[in-house]
């Protein structure tokens, strides 16, 4: 329990040699070190489930779900280690908020996979939809390209197929008509076959040469195109058949189909939500214990002996910063005045250097010069 208790209190980041003069804060300590802890757990596992999805192996789902979870789990320790009440709840929420809003980030990062494998049953027959949907797009494609041409040929066909038709009908009509006529069944209505007969069987006759001409020209047309018509819908079905038709398995696949579950049921888009909320809460737990929480006595020990270190940083570097100081003045003042009294005495020599070669002058000419 020791062990596990200490391992704790490391994952909480609280200082041992503090801790040890707060043993009061031992408990609260332990359970935010293992909150972090159990989140970096969680971290794990969602992390090792949704590379699984991307790289289909066990192993390497497991390391860089490992260092995905030390990472996280880090990540947590370090934002409740660098949160230290100031004892004014203000100042504490405003250097919490950036804290606050990276540890939600993380939660939902860590909330995702995870809530893939609880809907994994729902989003496996979902994505069979989505396969459906994707195939049946892929197969209209397909057809699209076929189909006009394809509707192109049929209509040519029923034309020449109605022209056809048509021709037969009057064939038909005109050849009944002259047999009614024959028999005294229709037209003038005696059994004869005069005159009358004789014209109706002869528009008859025209009647079928023209059906006969038509058949014999437009038949190898409408065979023609009807051999197209299939070879058409004979690459059209082997387009379709060259469809893969593979399963859409992958990460951006299991979430699309499980926005589209959540859009289609609300209890799932509820149990999207609260899974969420439920992992916000346990990355933001930490956090908001220490915010709620009055400032303990591992609070003051620390801020006492930050507050120790502060001052004695603050004399020490104050203390060098006059030292620097000083020691520039004296130098600057020294230097100045040593180069003042250089050229001072370099004056009084180029003077007197001057006056004696005046002096020389004015002994060899016998004058000598006014001011000087």
């Amino acid at each position: 329990m020791i062990v596990i208790r200490n391992f704790f209190l490391f994952c909480s980041g609280a200082d041992p040699s503090t801790l040890e003069q707060c043993p009061t804060d031992t408990h609260k300590y332990t359970g935010i070190g293992a909150t972090v802890f159990f989140t970096g757990v969680l971290a794990f596992f969602s992390s090792s489930y949704a590379l699984y999805t991307v790289f289909d192996s066990v192993p390497a789902a497991l390391l860089f779900g490992a260092v995905w979870g030390l990472m996280i789990f880090n990540l947590d320790r370090y934002i409740v280690m660098s949160m230290k009440s100031q004892g004014k709840w203000w100042r504490d929420l405003f250097i919490a908020l950036p804290r606050v809003g990276l540890a939600v980030l993380l939660a939902l990062v860590i909330s995702k996979p995870l809530e893939l494998k609880i809907f994994e049953k729902e989003i496996k027959g979902e994505l069979v939809v989505m396969e459906q949907e994707l195939f049946k797009k892929q197969e209209d494609r397909v057809k699209e390209r076929f189909s006009t041409e394809m509707t192109d040929i049929q209509s040519r066909i029923q034309t020449l197929k109605a022209e056809i038709a048509s021709k037969t009908a009057r064939r038909d009509t005109l050849t009944l008509e002259a047999m009614r006529e024959a028999d005294g069944t229709g037209g003038s209505g005696k059994k004869n076959l005069g005159p009358i007969y004789r014209a109706k069987k002869n528009e008859a006759d025209l009647a079928s040469a023209d059906f006969l001409a038509a058949l014999s020209t437009q038949q190898p047309r409408i065979d023609s195109l009807e051999a197209q018509f299939r070879q058409l819908e004979a690459q059209q079905t082997q387009g379709i058949a060259t469809l893969q038709r593979g399963a859409s398995d992958g990460m951006a696949a299991r979430m699309e189909a499980l926005s589209r579950l959540a859009q289609g049921s609300m209890a799932i888009w509820f149990a999207s939500i609260f899974i969420t909320l439920l992992f916000i809460a346990i990355e933001t737990a930490p956090i908001f214990v220490k915010l709620i929480s009055t400032r303990s006595p591992y609070d003051y020990v620390l801020h006492q002996s930050e507050y120790v270190y502060e001052m004695n940083h603050l004399e020490y570097t104050t203390t060098l910063s006059n030292t620097v100081k000083n020691k520039l003045k004296y130098e600057t003042e020294t230097g100045t005045h040593a180069i003042q009294a250089q050229i001072a005495a370099e004056k009084a020599k180029i003077d007197a250097k001057l006056k004696g070669t005046l002096d020389s002058i004015q002994q060899q000419k016998g004058y000598k010069f006014d001011g000087v």
